[in-house]
């Protein structure tokens, strides 16, 4: 197909991976968790603090705001997806989320003991700018390779974004791994952490600016009304789709339930070995970097373990694995223990997601209209499962004052999914 495959435009496409991957590893896993841990207490140094007026747990409303966050961002999903429809207006769609959440990651270098409030609505619209990116980064990869090529072009996207934001993360971290240096003195966590936001921000908004400009430039449909009527009518041949292949709806309520603990668990990982371990910020960090590493790993097994058995037998052996992941959270008590535990959830998180993304495009019809419209349904599932997930977590730690017992319930999540994922007696089982 004529225009498609450009190497240049490829390099492109590709830098926003490795502008906005920044976000994910320093402000959603790594060093916010960890701040937010320090500064989020009362005046006694307690865990129950005020936010606007009404007391709740630290860990709990930071779940809170990851719920809200992609509440938001799942409610605009339909009307996103609906405009990347829209040729002309992607890249200044994509541009504008890019400079939320960019400027949003500037902004929590304000952030602090006394302004809590602040805090948790800049990371909010800093998870706003970033998943709704998302939806115009992703739509033109039908526009710059051919179906042949998607697999090796996104898979160069993903690797280039890990590479970035391990680089940036591991420069922001130089003065805990290098205290002696002579410009690194007087530096600590909080300073740290400080300086990260700016520079994440900074990186995001830098290349992601280049990465844009050098994307292709099309012309907008006219004819194309977006409103309601046409979100219905898209998520209507998204169900239609859905209804018609055997096995994908038992696939996706699977997917739902399964990403709902998935998710839950990467996002408060952090969180959890803070409040309930008292984890030195050091050790925090280190946890994470591990983790990431050995997520390129267990996506490797996982896809090894597939291809010697099958998908479906590989989901359950993963619904298996979190679960024992989320019991032993129950019963952690010691450092080595929880490196333990990670080390398990950077295994079978790389495995999962790549299997349950590598997996649902075998479901796909060969239309391209069924697949756009297949994958605006899939991120529906994906946002949604996310504030389910982060919810419930946050509830069950308001109500019994343990993130242990919130990484129980997330057992049943696993439990239903598997159930489901059980069911589909075609293409999975082959």
């Amino acid at each position: 197909m004529e225009g498609k495959n450009n190497p240049k435009v490829i390099r492109s496409w590709c830098m926003y991976d490795w502008a906005n991957s920044v976000y994910s590893l320093i402000i959603t896993s790594t060093l916010f968790p960890v701040y937010y841990g320090i500064v989020a207490k009362n005046d006694t140094g307690e865990n129950l603090i005020s936010f606007f007026g009404y007391q709740i747990l630290n860990s709990a409303l930071f779940s809170y705001a990851i719920s809200i966050s992609f509440l938001v961002s799942g409610i605009l999903s339909p009307f996103l997806s609906s405009i990347s429809d829209v040729g002309g207006l992607r890249k200044r769609f994509l541009f504008g989320f890019c400079a939320l959440g960019s400027v949003s990651c500037v902004a929590l270098f304000g952030f602090n003991h006394s302004n809590i409030e602040f805090g948790i609505l800049t990371f909010i619209l800093a998870a706003i700018g970033y998943s709704g990116s998302i939806v115009f980064y992703n739509s033109f990869l039908p526009d710059i390779a051919t179906p042949d090529q998607y697999a090796r072009v996104s898979a160069k996207g993903f690797s280039i974004g890990y590479l970035g934001s391990v680089l940036l993360l591991i420069t922001v971290l130089s003065p805990l791994f290098f205290p002696a240096v002579p410009f690194f003195k007087g530096l600590n966590f909080e300073k740290i952490s400080k300086i990260g936001f700016l520079l994440t921000g900074g990186w995001w908004f830098v290349f992601g600016y280049f990465s844009i400009k050098g994307l292709p430039g099309t012309i907008e449909k006219e004819s194309y009304k977006i409103n309601f009527h046409s979100i219905k009518n898209r998520l209507k041949s998204a169900l239609n789709i859905v209804s018609n292949i055997q096995g994908l709806n038992w696939f996706l309520v699977g997917f739902f339930c399964i990403n709902t603990g998935v998710q839950t668990v990467m996002y408060m990982a952090a969180i959890f070995g803070d409040i309930e371990l008292h984890l030195a910020s050091e050790k925090l960090i280190v946890t994470i970097l591990i983790l990431q590493i050995v997520a390129i790993f267990g996506a490797r097994i996982f896809s090894f373990i597939c291809e010697k058995s099958s998908s479906k037998t590989t989901l359950l052996l993963a619904c298996l694995l979190w679960i024992v992941v989320c019991l032993s959270a129950y019963f952690v008590k010691t450092d080595l223990q929880f490196f333990g535990v990670a080390a398990l959830v950077g295994l079978v998180m790389g495995g999962s997601q790549s299997l349950l993304r590598s997996t649902f495009t075998h479901f796909l019809p060969n239309e391209e209209h069924g697949k756009s419209a297949m994958f605006g349904l899939f991120d529906l599932l994906d946002k949604f499962s996310i504030v389910l997930g982060t919810f419930a977590f946050g509830l069950t730690n308001q109500i019994t004052g343990s993130m242990r017992v919130s990484a129980l319930v997330l057992i049943a999540f696993f439990l239903v999914g598997a159930w489901f994922i059980n069911k589909i007696q075609t293409r999975l089982s082959v």
